[in-house]
């Protein structure tokens, strides 16, 4: 087994219109590299993993709870499992970085 993930190597998912992840996990963890084309949406939802994320180029209108904000690149961001959460992504596109834990079955 490597250490080291080759992110062009790993298959590419469709999460939504729009919105592509490449994902690799360990036992307790997921890494999703997710792409997001201008003005994509992930519609609003929830579940029971805890998410933490990171932007790493574009920008996000992000809404966690009752919370609206744009993040942008090098901006966090920490989601408890349960709490409802939605995105969608402005003029530019967008690659951001979400850990789960536990990882996400569906992803897999």
């Amino acid at each position: 087994m490597s250490y080291f993930v080759d992110l062009a190597g790993l298959p590419e998912k469709e999460l939504a219109s729009g919105v592509k992840a490449r994902v690799a996990w360990q036992d307790r963890m997921m890494l999703s590299f997710v792409d997001l084309a201008p003005h994509a949406i992930v519609p609003e939802h929830s579940h029971p993993h805890e998410q933490a994320g990171v932007v790493l180029y574009g920008a996000l209108e992000f809404t966690i709870g009752s919370e609206v904000r744009v993040v942008k690149a090098g901006d966090a961001y920490l989601i408890p499992g349960g709490v409802l959460h939605k995105v969608r992504t402005l003029e530019e596109a967008t690659r951001a970085l979400d850990i789960f834990s536990p990882p996400r079955e569906e992803y897999k």
